[in-house]
């Protein structure tokens, strides 16, 4: 899980894992709305079960602004359907919440494409306040009751939208699409790979990529892609970059065919900040790159550059799969 670490902040506050402390052990937790919660199972050893039961009895759910789910398995890897359901009958005392982030777990707790995932509508159905939801995991390694699926919603308040993924379905993807989500201004995915059941396609992002959908969007992030080439050619042409301000076709596998494309397209003067960061182009390609955004003041990573010989039967890969 490259480059995948535990946020130490999160919708702006810092992030606490709140600890599971018998009564002995008690000590003065801060204010409820001044950090963002975060629960991890894994520490002591307890169930989720016990752990959301201790959270709601030791915290203020009401002041309750942003919260992680870490771990919530004890022993065994579980599905997240019961956390989903947990915190969806909760709804009613954590009435203030405006950020989720679902499954902080890292590569040494549990890979990526392990992550047991579910459908994650019902926290944006219970949740109408919630502007920041960031979702972690999917992949084709679990059965097909614990993969990550979304049905379309409206959603009035939420702001920003990102999945991380070493296999995202393509399903997600036109789910995304079809919302209704009029205060979106942050949408990320990352793609994955094949192997680990990320077969989204260009055709799956044209709701995102005509523009309209989301009227206040202004960052887009087409990344950790095996088929970055593809979707650098469709961002080339596409509505939807007139509107934003920054752009992140990041971690994937974009070469010079990618780049030649994305530079022949509309104009990328007016973006206030392009993220390239593990790429596979060429030392002229990135000087172009280089160029034409010191001319136009656009903040530009290319860093983590990866040699590659077209010419070769070497595949390239993306930052995050399994």
């Amino acid at each position: 899980m490259t480059g995948i670490e535990h946020p130490e902040v999160f919708h702006g506050l810092p992030v606490l894992t709140l600890p599971f402390l018998d009564d002995a052990g008690v000590r003065a937790l801060p204010a409820a709305e001044s950090v963002a919660w975060r629960l991890d199972c894994g520490p002591d050893e307890v169930t989720f079960p016990e752990l959301w039961r201790h959270f709601l009895d030791t915290v203020d759910t009401a002041g309750v602004r942003a919260l992680l789910i870490g771990p919530w398995w004890e022993d065994e890897y579980s599905a997240l359907a019961p956390v989903v359901e947990q915190l969806a009958s909760a709804a009613g005392r954590l009435t203030d919440l405006r950020a989720l982030f679902l499954a902080d777990v890292v590569g040494e707790e549990c890979e990526v494409s392990w992550l047991d995932m579910c459908d994650i509508t019902p926290v944006l159905e219970a949740f109408p306040l919630l502007e920041e939801l960031t979702v972690r995991g999917g992949g084709d390694s679990v059965p097909e009751e614990e993969k990550l699926r979304l049905r379309p919603v409206r959603h009035e308040a939420l702001r920003s939208l990102r999945f991380e993924s070493g296999g995202l379905p393509g399903h997600v993807v036109r789910a995304v699409g079809a919302c209704e989500l009029p205060a979106l201004e942050r949408l990320e995915f990352w793609f994955g790979a094949a192997w680990y059941g990320g077969d989204a396609t260009v055709e799956d992002l044209r709701p995102v990529l005509a523009g309209g959908g989301f009227p206040r969007l202004r960052h887009l992030g087409l990344q950790n892609s095996e088929i970055q080439d593809e979707i650098a050619a469709a961002v080339a042409s596409a509505p939807v970059v007139a509107q934003l301000e920054s752009l992140a076709l990041s971690m994937g596998t974009l070469s010079d065919t990618g780049a030649v494309a994305l530079l022949g397209g509309q104009p990328l003067t007016r973006l206030t900040s392009l993220d390239l960061r593990h790429h596979y182009l060429t030392d002229p390609l990135m000087e172009r790159f280089r160029e034409l955004c010191s001319r136009s003041g656009t903040r530009l990573d290319l860093d983590e550059a990866d040699y590659w010989d077209p010419e070769d039967d070497e595949p390239r890969y993306v930052a995050v799969s399994e």
